[in-house]
């Protein structure tokens, strides 16, 4: 399970190191894509082919379900952790997050969500901000 937030630097070389309490749940492989908030998210293999499956399966006749399908799978790359513990995160997907040097790594379960550290920040603040809202929105589902 992924939890916590962590503070990491991209090299030259887009190399990100992964939190060291999460590289033994990667290590059988992993996949970066494109995220939600115009954040990146980073699944193990297994979690992934299971969300990969799900996302496979909605229907094709609704265009939100294509547009979804696209976003996540056809920006979808293969991200090995290597033996300095570091995973490459392919440019395309920089872009798409904004990532430049400075970026939070946070733990949400069952994968980790990639941030430029500035639009983290600001996402956090709002988020918090809005928290006792969003809870109220929630309801009975949490």
């Amino acid at each position: 399970m992924f939890i916590g937030e962590f503070h990491h630097t991209l090299d030259d070389k887009g190399r990100l190191a992964i939190p060291v309490k999460f590289r033994a749940e990667l290590a059988q492989g992993a996949v970066v894509t494109r995220g939600l908030d115009r954040s990146l998210f980073l699944y193990p293999k297994q979690a992934w082919e299971k969300l990969a499956s799900k996302i496979a399966g909605l229907p094709l006749g609704q265009s939100d379900t294509r547009a979804f399908a696209r976003l996540m799978l056809a920006g979808a790359m293969d991200a090995e952790v290597d033996k300095s513990g570091r995973v490459i995160i392919p440019e395309y997907l920089r872009h798409y997050a904004g990532l430049h040097k400075a970026v939070v790594v946070t733990g949400l379960y069952d994968r980790l969500e990639i941030w430029d550290e500035k639009a983290w920040a600001e996402y956090s603040a709002t988020t918090e901000n809005a928290g006792n809202d969003i809870a109220e929105r929630l309801g009975s589902v949490i």
